[in-house]
C-alpha cells in the first residue's frame, strides 16, 4: 500500500451520542461549522458515520432502524460538503467492537471472557452506565452489519479516509471462536492460546478489511485504531495507509505514552500522526478546555518527533462547534502552520536504537514496560538522539544499540548482536537482556559474563509492567568504580536486586557491588529500611566487554520507579565510554528536550528545543500551566560544514562557530517551543 502524506493540522470529532437526547445536528450550520475550522487553521477532520452507542449519523437506506432517532439533517453528509467546499479533508469514524445497539440486539455476538461472561475485558455490566461491551470478530457480525454498512459508507459518501475504532485483540471463549479454534486444532481452554488466536484473529480481520475496502475506493485512508501503536502493528503495517498515535497524557496514556510510540512508530515507514485532546481530561470530557501550554506542548512535540498533529474533540449533541474550544486549537495551530514547511519530509537522526520488551512482555494503554519508560526519561532528559526498535529493525544505522532490563535474546537474535558488534557498533544490556528466555544463560559470545548464581533477583515487583516500589528488604550497593563522573567514590543505593555474575576472562570489570550486612527479616533487620553496606565487595556491577557493556541491576526500572539520580549518572557516564562525541550536546537544565531532524530535500537540518514542565499539580494527572522561559542557551551540535544557522520560521540568523566537527550557537531566549535550521553547504 503506498504511502499516505498525512496532512498537518486534523481534528478527531467524536459524535458519541445517546438516544435519550433530542435534536441531533439540529443547530447544524454548515457555513458556520467549515468556516469555524478554517478561522483554527484545520485541514483535516474526522467525522463520525457510527457510533459507540450504535447509532448512524447519515441517511441509511440499509439500515434505517439504526438512524439516529432524532437525528435533524443527513448530518455526516453536510459536514462533508461543508468541508470539501474549503478543501478540509474529511476521513470518516465508524465503530468496531464497540455497539450499544448491536450488544442488545445480538448478545450471540458479544465477546466472552473464560467464564462466559460478557462484561469480560473493557467490561460494562447490564446496570452500568457505558457503551463497553465487546463484539466478537468472529461472529457473524463482521460479514452480517460490519461490512454492508462499510460498503454502504464508501459507495454513498465521498470518503477522504476510514477510521475503524476500536480493533482490538480480544481472547474470546464464545461458541464461534471455540469452533475456530477447534478446528485449527488449538486448545480453546488455554488462555496463552486463547491469547495468540486472539491476535491472529485481529490480523485477519485487518487484511480482510482492508481488501474489502480495495474493491470500492483505492484511494482513501485507512487507520485501525486501539489506543496504542506497537510491537505487534509491524505484521500487519500494509493493511494501514498511516498510523494514528492516540494519546491523551491527562487521560491515561501520560505524558511518557507519545514520545515513546512515536519514536517506534517512525521507523515502520509511514507516516505518523500524533493525536491528543483539547479536554482537560480525557474524551467526553464535555465543557472543559486543556490550558493553551499543554496544547502547545503537545502538538509542538508531535512536530519534534516527526508526527503531524490531530486535536481530539466531540460534537455537542445539537451539532455546533464550541467557538472557545477552536479559539484555543486556533492559537496553536496557526503556529503549527508557520513551522511546517520546516517539518516536511523530516527524518530524525537518531544516534541510539532501544529495543523494546513490549515485542517480548506485551503492552497496553497505562502498561508499558517500566524499563522502557526509565530508558525513555533518561535518553530525553540528556538530549541523546534515539529511536526504539524490536528484533526485526535493521541496527545498522545506529552507533549504539540498548537492551533494557528484560530482553531475550535467542539465537538469531544473538547472531544479529554479534555480527552488529561485529561491524564497529556498541551495545549497552542490562539485568536479564541478554539471556534466553528461560534467563538460565547469558549470550556469552555478546556481553562477556555469565551467570554465577541463580541467587535471588526481581524480588522487589513487577520488571515487566505495572507499578512497584522498592522493598526494603533487599538491597545492595554500587561502587561507581570507573563510572564515576560526577559522582563521589561512595556507594550508592540500588533499590532492586540485580544478577549475580561474573566476568568472562577477557571483560574488564568497570564498577563492582557492595553487599549489605544481611538482608531485613524478622530474624535481623536494621533501622527503617535496607540494612547498610558491609562495606565488602559482592561482585561486578557493571562489566564492559570490547564495545559491550552489561549492567547486572534493573537500572531502568528502577529509574522508571524512584529516579535515582546517580544511577542515570552511571548510564550516561557508560553511555560517554561508547559515544563520547554525541550528535547534540547543551548547557540547558534536563528539562530541555532536543531532537534532530534532517530535511535531505532541502539540505538542512532542523533542530527542536522544547522547554514545558508537566507538573503533578493534582492527584491524578499532570498539568502543563507556566512556560519558564531559558536564556542564553549554548548549543552545540556534530555536523558536516554548514553556511547559515537560522532561528525558523523567524527567518533570524545567529552568530555560530563551527571547531572540530561541531557547530556551536547561542540561542539567546527560549519561550516554550523553537526550532533552529542548519543550513549544510
Amino acid at each position: 500500500m503506498s504511502k499516505l502524506d498525512l496532512w498537518f493540522r486534523q481534528i478527531h470529532l467524536d459524535f458519541h451520542t445517546s438516544e435519550c437526547i433530542d435534536g441531533i445536528g439540529a443547530q447544524f450550520d454548515p457555513e458556520e461549522f467549515a468556516a469555524t475550522l478554517e478561522k483554527a487553521r484545520v485541514n483535516s477532520i474526522t467525522c463520525f458515520a457510527r457510533c459507540h452507542h450504535g447509532w448512524i449519523y447519515y441517511d441509511t437506506p440499509l439500515n434505517p432502524e439504526r438512524r439516529h432517532p432524532h437525528l435533524a439533517i443527513n448530518l455526516l453528509k453536510a459536514q462533508i460538503d461543508a468541508c470539501h467546499a474549503r478543501n478540509i479533508r474529511v476521513p470518516i469514524y465508524t465503530s468496531v467492537q464497540w455497539d450499544h445497539y448491536t450488544a442488545s440486539q445480538h448478545p450471540e455476538w458479544l465477546a466472552l471472557n473464560e467464564k462466559g461472561c460478557i462484561s469480560s475485558f473493557q467490561g460494562t455490566s447490564p446496570f452500568e452506565a457505558g457503551f463497553y461491551r465487546d463484539l466478537c470478530l468472529n461472529s457473524p457480525y463482521v460479514e452480517d452489519l460490519l461490512k454492508p454498512h462499510v460498503k454502504e459508507i464508501v459507495e454513498t459518501l465521498p470518503v477522504d479516509g476510514l477510521f475503524f475504532d476500536p480493533v482490538r485483540p480480544l481472547p474470546c471463549a464464545c461458541r464461534f471462536c471455540r469452533a475456530k479454534m477447534e478446528t485449527a486444532g488449538l486448545d480453546f481452554s488455554d488462555a496463552r492460546a486463547r491469547q495468540q488466536f486472539a491476535l491472529q484473529t485481529l490480523h485477519r480481520f485487518k487484511q480482510d478489511m482492508t481488501r474489502f475496502v480495495r474493491q470500492f475506493n483505492s484511494e482513501c485512508s485507512i487507520f485501525y485504531n486501539e489506543g496504542h501503536i506497537g510491537t505487534l502493528h509491524r505484521s500487519v503495517a500494509d493493511t494501514y495507509t498511516h498510523f494514528e498515535l492516540e494519546s491523551l497524557p491527562s487521560g491515561d496514556w501520560g505524558y511518557l505514552h507519545f514520545p515513546l510510540t512515536m519514536r517506534y512508530a517512525r521507523t515502520l515507514g509511514k507516516d505518523c500522526l500524533g493525536q491528543t485532546g483539547k479536554f482537560h481530561i480525557s474524551w467526553g470530557d464535555f465543557h472543559s478546555y486543556k490550558n493553551v501550554e499543554a496544547l502547545q506542548y503537545e502538538c509542538f512535540r508531535m512536530l519534534a518527533l516527526g508526527a503531524k498533529c490531530s486535536v481530539g474533540d466531540q460534537l455537542h449533541p445539537a451539532g455546533k462547534l464550541d467557538p472557545h474550544v477552536y479559539e484555543l486549537i486556533g492559537s496553536v495551530y496557526r503556529e503549527v502552520e508557520k513551522k511546517e514547511p520546516w517539518c516536511q519530509n523530516a527524518k530524525p537522526m537518531s544516534e541510539i536504537g532501544v529495543l523494546t520488551p513490549e515485542e517480548f512482555y506485551g503492552a497496553e494503554i497505562g502498561g508499558l514496560p517500566p524499563a522502557l519508560m526509565g530508558i525513555t526519561r533518561m535518553l530525553q532528559a540528556s538530549a541523546h538522539q534515539f529511536d526504539i526498535l524490536d528484533s526485526a529493525s535493521d541496527l545498522s544505522r545506529y552507533q549504539i544499540i540498548v537492551l533494557p532490563d528484560k530482553i531475550p535474546v535467542d539465537t538469531p537474535l544473538a547472531q544479529k548482536l554479534r555480527a552488529y558488534l561485529d561491524r564497529g557498533g556498541a551495545l549497552i544490556a542490562s539485568f536479564e537482556s541478554g539471556m534466553n528466555a528461560e534467563a538460565s544463560e547469558f549470550a556469552r559470545q555478546v556481553l562477556g559474563v555469565r551467570l554465577k548464581s541463580d541467587g535471588p533477583r526481581n524480588l522487589n515487583g513487577d520488571l515487566v509492567r505495572g507499578k512497584f516500589f522498592p522493598r526494603a528488604d533487599y538491597a545492595e550497593y554500587i561502587l561507581p568504580g570507573q563510572l564515576g563522573k560526577g559522582l563521589a567514590q561512595t556507594e550508592y543505593a540500588l533499590y532492586i536486586r540485580g544478577m549475580d555474575v561474573e566476568a568472562e576472562p577477557e571483560a574488564s570489570v568497570l564498577a563492582n557491588k557492595v553487599s549489605s550486612y544481611f538482608d531485613r527479616t524478622y530474624q535481623h533487620f536494621c533501622s527503617h529500611r535496607q540494612t547498610p553496606s558491609s562495606g565488602q565487595v559482592g561482585g561486578p556491577a557493571v562489566v564492559k566487554h570490547g564495545q559491550a557493556i552489561y549492567f547486572a541491576n534493573p537500572i531502568f526500572s528502577e529509574y522508571n520507579t524512584v529516579a535515582p539520580r546517580w544511577e542515570k549518572q552511571l548510564f550516561l557516564n557508560a553511555l560517554n565510554l561508547l559515544l563520547p562525541h554525541p550528535l547534540v550536546r547543551h548547557d540547558g537544565p534536563t528539562t530541555l528536550q532536543v531532537t534532530v531532524n534532517e530535511q535531505p530535500d532541502e539540505n538542512r537540518w532542523i533542530i527542536h528545543l522544547l522547554h514545558y514542565i508537566p507538573e503533578r499539580r493534582g492527584q491524578e494527572m499532570d498539568i502543563i500551566e507556566d512556560v519558564i522561559p531559558l536564556h542564553d542557551v549554548c548549543i552545540s551540535i556534530k555536523s558536516p560544514t554548514i553556511k547559515a544557522v537560522m532561528r525558523v520560521p523567524e527567518q533570524a540568523p545567529l552568530p555560530y562557530e563551527q571547531k572540530d566537527g561541531r557547530v556551536a550557537f547561542v540561542l539567546p531566549k527560549l519561550v516554550g517551543h523553537q526550532m533552529i535550521a542548519l543550513e549544510l553547504s
